[in-house]
């Protein structure tokens, strides 16, 4: 693990796949003002996932910023990465920190109070909750609805990243509900000027923060 980073102080965090552009669009989006960064790949074999993290790790330290492998501690160990991010499904958050040790950045997923509060018991940097509407990086899950959300943050010293359909449209009203951190796919990775739509989210959002 190289450097510690401290997730409260960011809030544009960055999922996304494998990519054949992957080198010019994180660098566009890093420009734009992402600080987190996801590989969220859980279907491809293990040396193509470490070939794109190959690929994305040294940009999102060029930029001072996190870069964290989806689902599997092994992987984010194998690459030196910052951490990773795990779903309900996925190996055990205490096993991912035997693993990777005390200062990696260690997040899970939790969809419902019962396992945002079964989260905060666990050795985690932060949480995400959502989607909070239905969206196709999630297929077949039902959205959450934003006050589950609210109410996780409310009651977390940890940061919560809220995950569903974030936007430079209505982040400003997530921002005045109380929520401070925020993933973001579809909106950055399916965007035709990647640099451009990630500086309107950050100015809408630092915006909104202020």
């Amino acid at each position: 693990m190289v450097p510690v980073f401290d997730l409260a102080t960011r809030s544009l965090y960055l999922c996304v796949g494998q990519r054949d552009d992957m080198a010019s669009f994180l660098a566009s989006v890093l420009r734009g003002g992402v600080d987190v960064v996801q590989l969220r790949e859980k279907n491809l074999p293990d040396d193509v996932r470490i070939a794109q993290a190959n690929v994305m790790m040294p940009i999102c330290h060029d930029f001072g910023v996190p870069f964290i492998m989806n689902d599997s501690a092994e992987l984010a160990a194998r690459v030196g990465a910052d951490g990773v991010h795990v779903g309900q499904d996925d190996e055990s958050v205490t096993r991912c920190r035997a693993l990777l040790g005390p200062e990696a950045i260690i997040g899970l997923s939790t969809h419902a109070d019962v396992e945002f509060d079964a989260g905060l018991r666990e050795p985690v940097t932060y949480l995400s909750a959502g989607p909070i509407v239905e969206t196709p990086t999630k297929e077949g899950r039902p959205g959450t609805g934003v006050q589950y959300a609210v109410a996780a943050q409310a009651r977390s010293a940890l940061p919560v990243f809220v995950t569903g359909g974030v936007t430079d449209l209505n982040v400003g009203d997530l921002v005045a509900q109380g929520l401070r951190h925020f993933v973001v796919v579809r909106y950055l990775t399916q965007a035709s000027d990647p640099e451009k739509s990630a500086r309107a989210l950050r100015q809408a959002l630092d915006f909104a923060l202020a």
